[in-house]
């Protein structure tokens, strides 16, 4: 997934006689069913003389609502610093701590965060985004992937008055970013609404910089809730199904009382252009990182050091829980406050501070707004018993890195002495193997050195390079160690499910392993041929 934002404003409609023509065939064709229509009408009117016709049906105007917003909605011009480029970073592993999900589907390869870049003279580059004005006193938000590399950054308003604009402060795991002008009078502001409030058929409108056109308004409804699309630990978007474009980015989306309940953030497009699929942050997730920027200019979250995993159905039967539910620890932080509680990968939290967990999201949104130093009341599912233990919240720290390991495309290399087992090759863990996958020294267990066609393991998501670290929740340290224990552990769960803990470059992840009793002695029969 890639960060499209090389637009350009499209050609006037003067350079292409051939759109011109069309649209004017289309408006004669219009133009014909219209007198037709009309013709039809007058002949029904006719033939019931007496009747009194009914008054025309008319649309609700959403004009007031515009007027009242508009004047609060900016368009934001950057001049990037020099040399420095758009930021067009694939962002479908947002690095959060948690882990990032591996592998991409189809709309995740057309997800995309959007500004308008324009050319401009020289080296210089100018890229265009959108913002709004939540406060008299000049403090305007925006997305933080709009200011990347800003050097110079200019507000524009509605009246095409301009003002220079600083930045107070940045959050990239919310993408949000707070400027603020000088101002010598009060600014028109919008104010913040309840975005727990919206439901789903709510109707929104969208204000933004489109293509560089300056206030565009479009309209839609609320199409979904609490949407997760992977671009970081935090997503919980409202999806809407207005029009929303390159320049739109920072903008903001109203309720009907013309309050902010969301900021613009990302689209799925096959195109590039709208399709009616657009997220914004909701404003009860944005505004608590808004005040925190104006208050410090950073934002302070807490944080448990565990990397989280979704409970699929598959990995709920292995870990033996009735329902797919709860957040799954498939790493734990060195020395973290995690660590420090004793909390285990494989681990499944339950319950933290009393409220439910249902997903790995909801875990992460309540240890960050948990402030750093109060112990945390968790319950965990482990090896079918319920645990209770209660760890101490640290500070989120400011840069945390989870390198993905480049599976093997660092050229052949001399084939290793190995163990096979269910079309897996295993390879033991040597520093040459160490280097070439970028496997922390800490980690311990069998690496995965091939993977058969004809493997279960070929449609889970496992890959050459990735280390096998425990079978059934059973640590292992040598290949022969996990071929024994993925044996044992297929034939006494008489063909159920395996949770299988990988580490793939230093990040933790669980797979569920499906087997029958006929796939795991045919495909053993097979290993023992090979060694």
């Amino acid at each position: 997934m890639r960060l499209d934002r090389g637009s350009r404003l499209l050609p006037a409609l003067p350079r292409r006689p051939h759109v011109r023509r069309a649209i004017l065939a289309a408006g004669l064709a219009f133009s014909l069913a219209g007198s037709a229509a009309g013709a039809q009408a007058a002949e029904r009117d006719a033939a019931a003389p007496g009747q009194q016709r009914a008054a025309p049906a008319t649309m609700p105007s959403f004009a007031p609502l515009v007027q009242k917003v508009l004047p609060a909605v900016v368009s934001i011009s950057i001049s990037l610093k020099s040399g420095a480029r758009p930021n067009d970073e694939d962002m479908d592993e947002s690095d959060t701590g948690q882990g990032a999900t591996p592998g991409t589907s189809t709309l995740d390869e057309m997800l995309r965060r959007f500004f308008e870049e324009q050319p401009a003279p020289g080296r210089q580059r100018t890229v265009l985004g959108s913002g709004v004005v939540i406060d008299p006193t000049g403090y305007v938000v925006t997305d933080d992937h709009v200011v990347t590399n800003a050097g110079k950054i200019t507000i524009i308003f509605h009246d095409h008055t301009e003002r220079p604009a600083k930045i107070v402060g940045r959050d990239a795991l919310m993408d949000l970013a707070l400027l603020k002008i000088d101002v010598d009078q009060p600014l028109p502001y919008a104010a913040w609404g309840d975005s727990d409030g919206a439901a789903v058929g709510d109707w929104v409108l969208a204000v933004g910089n489109s293509f560089g056109l300056g206030g565009t308004v479009s309209f839609g409804i609320i199409s979904a809730r609490g949407r997760d699309i992977h671009l970081g630990p935090f997503d919980a978007f409202l999806q809407i199904d207005a029009s929303i474009n390159r320049g739109n980015s920072g903008g903001p989306i109203f309720n009907a009382d013309g309050r902010v309940i969301g900021v613009t953030t990302a689209i799925y497009t096959p195109s590039g252009g709208s399709v009616g699929i657009a997220f914004a942050i909701p404003a009860n997730l944005a505004k608590p990182v808004i005040d925190q920027l104006r208050a410090r200019g950073k934002v302070i979250r807490g944080w448990l050091g565990v990397q989280l995993q979704e409970v699929t159905p598959a990995l709920a039967r292995s870990l033996g829980l009735p329902r797919a539910e709860g957040a799954l620890i498939a790493d734990v932080a060195d020395g973290g406050p995690g660590a420090k509680a004793g909390f285990r990968p494989g681990d499944v939290v339950l319950l933290y501070n009393g409220r439910s967990i249902e997903t790995e999201r909801d875990l992460s949104l309540l240890v960050a707004e948990t402030p750093p130093g109060q112990q945390g009341a968790v319950t965990v599912w482990r090896k079918g018993h319920e645990v209770a233990l209660s760890p101490i919240i640290e500070e989120m720290p400011a840069a945390r890195s989870i390198a993905l390991g480049d599976n093997g495309r660092k050229g052949d290399q001399p084939a290793p002495a190995t163990s096979s087992v269910l079309g897996l090759t295993l390879a033991p863990l040597t520093l040459k193997w160490r280097e070439l996958f970028n496997v922390p020294d800490k980690v311990r267990g069998a690496l995965v050195f091939s993977i058969a066609n004809d493997s279960p393991f070929a449609d889970l998501d496992i890959a050459r390079g990735d280390v096998i670290v425990t079978v059934d929740q059973e640590p292992v340290s040598t290949p022969r160690e996990a071929v024994a224990k993925l044996r044992e552990a297929t034939r006494r769960r008489d063909g159920g499910t395996v949770p299988i803990l990988l580490n793939r470059g230093g990040s933790g992840r669980f797979i569920a392993l499906s087997l029958n009793d006929a796939t795991a002695d045919r495909q053993d029969r097979r290993s023992s041929s090979q060694r």
